[in-house]
């Protein structure tokens, strides 16, 4: 289940990739927009994550108990919730485009291009939401390889329909927008219709039930605070990097690149605990669940120290790839060798972090995320005021961030996961 899944995830990022890649031969000016834009939509994207995370634990829950009917129709629910938060979001973010590139910094020249990608992609924003829901949806059914079909189909679509709009019809960076919005929409409609069939089969309801669609609601606001504290911490990171120099920042920024391929490797394991979790609890399968937690921990760590020793010893190479200039490669190799020894750590909060997802237990991960953000911060803040810039500010916010936070985030989750208290049995929560 977490090979697909991984395939997913990393299917995903192509198509911020393939659309720099061709924007780019447009000039620095359209290049430069595009990552504005870009960082608002993946923004708006990533904060609903709980649309895929909370369907996927709701409906394997269900699955688990043998209502397939009602697993469905959850999730229907679930797809309905996510094409409405979708359309608000759009109309949002088109309505308030300007302030929104302003307040990432976009100078004068760049911010024609910026607000035009922003303003063309958003008819996709709706198609994107709706993909994480019924992705959700089939991951709580046990398929992780259809959505992996789904986002690889879409990627090759992506990057086809930016060469002809782009290039063949002169469209320019509204040409890429515009290809990369038809392709989530399109992607969208082929994962609806794969659910739907499911629907028909068991004679679900298609039509959204507004106490159902209320009820998903609800329950993904304790997932979006846990999303929002990780958001936080990581801008937070940043912005004490920026304090390091730009040697210090262009390496940080690598080393966060590299932090963020890992964790994709670390969150397919998750999005599997995610689904057999769910899916033994649904079943009554306590014990099930024990031995599924003890297996994708020891799974996690696993993984954890395999990348760790990889980026470990290949650090210098790493940086000497990424990095041209001396300062920065001495930089990015301290830190990468910090990042490296946290690895395992974070292996097994990952598949935690899913389990507690899988259970439903989504108000404790928000007070959790708080606690952890409460931690990290001043340890971030420390680095900022205390630590001497260059190499050793570098490597204080590496293990201020990969180790303070992470230890942090492994203790409460550690603590939840000996208890018993999330360990609820049945169909629903309720």
């Amino acid at each position: 289940m977490a090979v697909p899944a991984l395939g997913a995830l990393v299917a995903e990022p192509l198509f911020l990739l393939a659309d720099s890649a061709i924007v780019g031969r447009l000039g620095t000016l359209p290049l430069a927009g595009l990552g504005i834009a870009g960082a608002v939509l993946t923004t708006a994207v990533s904060v609903f994550v709980f649309l895929a995370y909370g369907t996927t634990a709701a409906v394997a829950r269900r699955v688990g108990a043998g209502d397939l009917r009602g697993a469905l129709s959850q999730g229907v629910d679930g797809m309905w919730l996510a094409l409405g938060l979708g359309v608000l979001v759009a109309a949002g973010t088109w309505a308030a485009a300007g302030p929104l590139v302003d307040l990432l910094g976009v100078s004068d020249a760049a911010r024609p291009h910026a607000l035009t990608y922003l303003r063309w992609s958003l008819p996709g924003l709706p198609g994107m939401l709706v993909v994480l829901a019924a992705t959700g949806v089939l991951r709580g059914l046990q398929d992780t390889r259809t959505p992996l079909v789904v986002a690889a189909g879409g990627a090759v679509l992506n990057a086809v329909l930016n060469v002809v709009l782009v290039h063949g019809a002169g469209w320019g960076i509204a040409g890429s927008a515009v290809g990369t919005a038809a392709t989530q929409l399109l992607m969208a409609l082929v994962l609806a219709v794969v659910v739907a069939r499911g629907v028909l089969r068991t004679g679900a309801r298609v039509r959204p039930h507004p106490l159902g669609v209320l009820r998903n609601a609800l329950d993904g606001v304790p997932l979006l605070v846990r999303t929002v504290t990780l958001r936080v911490a990581a801008l937070l990171t940043t912005y004490v990097a920026a304090a390091q120099g730009d040697a210090g920042i262009a390496a940080h920024q690598v080393a966060n690149t590299v932090w963020t391929t890992t964790a994709l490797a670390l969150d397919a394991l998750a999005i599997a605990a995610q689904a057999l979790v769910g899916r033994s609890l649904g079943a009554g399968d306590v014990g099930g669940v024990r031995v599924t937690v003890r297996r994708m921990a020891q799974w996690g760590v696993g993984v954890g120290v395999v990348l760790g020793l990889l980026i470990g010893f290949g650090s210098p190479l790493i940086a000497g790839f990424f990095a041209p200039g001396a300062d920065v490669r001495a930089h990015l190799t301290a830190a990468l060798v910090v990042l490296a020894v946290c690895l395992p750590a974070a292996g097994w909060v990952f598949v935690l972090d899913g389990v507690l997802i899988g259970a439903g237990d989504g108000r404790y991960l928000a007070r959790a995320g708080v606690v952890t953000l409460l931690c990290y911060a001043p340890a971030a803040l420390a680095v900022l005021w205390f630590a001497p810039s260059g190499i050793a500010g570098l490597v204080w916010l590496w293990i201020a961030f990969a180790g303070v936070y992470t230890l942090a985030r492994l203790v409460t989750l550690v603590r939840r996961e000996r208890d018993d208290a999330w360990v609820v049995t049945g169909a629903s929560l309720r």
